[in-house]
């Protein structure tokens, strides 16, 4: 499905991924300026990839295992490697006033460059959660698309509920 923006937005194109940190968050740099930048997924959340304070949320908020939600995450970061691997050419999109999150990464819908949007493809898939974490106009959507991948036990949903 072809990624409408609703406007406002704040769209930046030329952007590179430089890497994927995990599931939820990818570094881009843009092809011209050489600004190089963390992005946060909106309004989806994947599991962590290493300990820390959020995957002990996680574990206890999920009552599953922290290295099982670790595998989890090293798995939803291994399909956004497939799908978006570094070098991909992107597009983001960016809500003005919700525009960078508590640890100062831009806030963005990536777009793909066959139009589609990473954050939806994640939600479809099952890699990722809908969360209202951090807030998008898109979120009641993502909700919903969430619950059906759920119980389609999608990707992660195959293995858990995390």
């Amino acid at each position: 499905m072809l990624y409408k923006a609703k406007a406002p937005i704040i769209e930046e194109t030329w952007q590179i991924v430089s890497a994927v940190i995990d599931g939820d968050s990818l570094r881009v740099i843009g092809k011209f300026t050489r600004i190089e930048k963390d992005i946060r997924l909106y309004g989806i959340d994947a599991p962590e990839t290493r300990y820390g304070r959020k995957l002990r949320e996680d574990e206890a908020k999920s009552r599953l295992a922290g290295e099982l939600l670790r595998f989890m995450g090293a798995q939803s970061k291994e399909f956004v490697n497939r799908i978006c691997p570094p070098g991909t050419l992107v597009t983001i999109y960016t809500e003005p006033g919700n525009e960078i999150d508590f640890w100062g990464r831009q806030l963005a819908y990536l777009i793909l460059p066959d139009g589609t949007c990473l954050n939806e493809i994640l939600i479809d898939t099952g890699y990722a959660k809908a969360s209202h974490e951090y807030y998008c106009s898109e979120l009641p959507f993502y909700q919903v698309r969430n619950w059906e991948a759920k119980l389609a036990k999608q990707g992660l949903y195959a293995i858990g509920e995390y």
